[in-house]
């Protein structure tokens, strides 16, 4: 069987990212680890995969940003450019470059990321998402390639350096504000549960029934796949059904919003006949025509803060995976109507 980097550091007492600096002659890596990791790889007759052309102290030192693979979806949510804002002063501030990754599939971004790592300058990885089987998660711990993700770890939680909201708690905080607004016929419309942050969010949901001795009832859980659609089957059941609800919490603005649209078709209107909280108080939520309540989950934070770990662990590479948890708040507009029936 073939030597990997993952041999190379659990016989160095290092980390895989580690090997893989000093491969590329890393600066930040001290003179007797890399002597230490040189002579394990010689002895094991270990060839690196990558080596760091020209002096180390004159190549950029780059970040690459990965967006989830999507024909669609992240050039229109303002989260994912918040969030790069956030990554990008940081970044700015310590003089490291910053590329942006994405493609219409797992296959399209991995080869992108392959090609930068290749080149011997990319120091780190930031994911933008998380969910519960990604093949470039993989490649980045086959390859002991430092990353950071924003989102909640699915694959070695333990060793993950994770920069999230506490998405559980968030979505039982918006289900209690509406139930303390008298609602009782609760609903949740999410994306994908691959998605780990929708899949939290509605758990929450959930949860928050249960504290209330609500039923969960399963046709009001609603999850759309791919692009969102006012033609969507689902909404439209959601919303026509006999005992149709009186309030939705949503995972996200962007599918609020469509959800707004399915009501002006079916003539019903926001907020007296549906009240709407969602998620990541954007520019969707400000200036759409009623006013969405939201939950603000500091996307610019969870940008800086992702930036701040993966920079100091890569000038720091003994510091152990972190997992920081940046705090939320629900901003009140006027897409939520008070049936008068509070229950404290």
């Amino acid at each position: 069987m073939a030597v990997t980097i993952k041999d190379i550091a659990a016989l160095a007492g290092v980390s895989p990212s580690t090997v893989s600096r000093v491969c590329n002659d890393n600066p930040s890596i001290s003179k007797e680890t890399k002597e230490k990791v040189r002579r394990i790889m010689a002895q094991l007759n270990y060839e690196p995969p990558v080596l760091s052309n020209g002096s180390a102290n004159q190549k950029t030192r780059l970040i690459g940003i990965i967006l989830p693979p999507s024909p669609w979806l992240t050039y229109e949510n303002p989260f994912y450019l918040e969030t790069i804002r956030g990554i990008s002063q940081f970044c700015n501030q310590r003089q490291y470059a910053a590329a942006v990754l994405t493609g219409q599939d797992e296959e399209e971004i991995l080869r992108a990321v392959q090609m930068l790592n290749q080149g011997g300058q990319l120091e780190g990885i930031i994911l933008l998402y998380s969910k519960t089987e990604d093949h470039i998660v993989d490649y980045l711990c086959e390859t002991g390639l430092l990353y950071v993700l924003i989102g909640k770890a699915n694959q070695l939680p333990g060793q993950t350096i994770c920069i999230d909201n506490d998405n559980l708690l968030a979505g039982r905080e918006a289900t209690d504000y509406l139930y303390r607004l008298g609602h009782r016929k609760i609903a949740y419309l999410g994306c994908d549960d691959m998605f780990l942050f929708s899949a939290d969010r509605k758990s929450g949901y959930q949860l928050a029934l249960l504290q209330h001795e609500l039923p969960v009832i399963p046709e009001y859980c609603v999850e759309i796949e791919g692009k969102y659609s006012t033609d969507s089957p689902v909404l439209h059941q959601l919303l026509s059904g006999k005992d149709r609800p009186t309030a939705v919490v949503v995972s996200d603005d962007i599918l609020a919003v469509t959800l707004e649209r399915t009501c002006i078709q079916m003539n019903l209107s926001v907020p007296e006949d549906l009240s709407i909280i969602s998620f990541n108080n954007s520019p969707f939520a400000q200036f759409t025509s009623f006013q969405l309540t939201s939950v603000d989950i500091n996307a610019f934070q969870l940008g800086f803060e992702a930036a701040s770990q993966l920079i100091n662990h890569v000038e720091n590479p003994n510091l152990l995976a972190t997992k920081i948890i940046v705090p939320h708040h629900i901003v009140e507009r006027k897409s939520c109507r008070n049936l008068g029936q509070d229950i404290l």
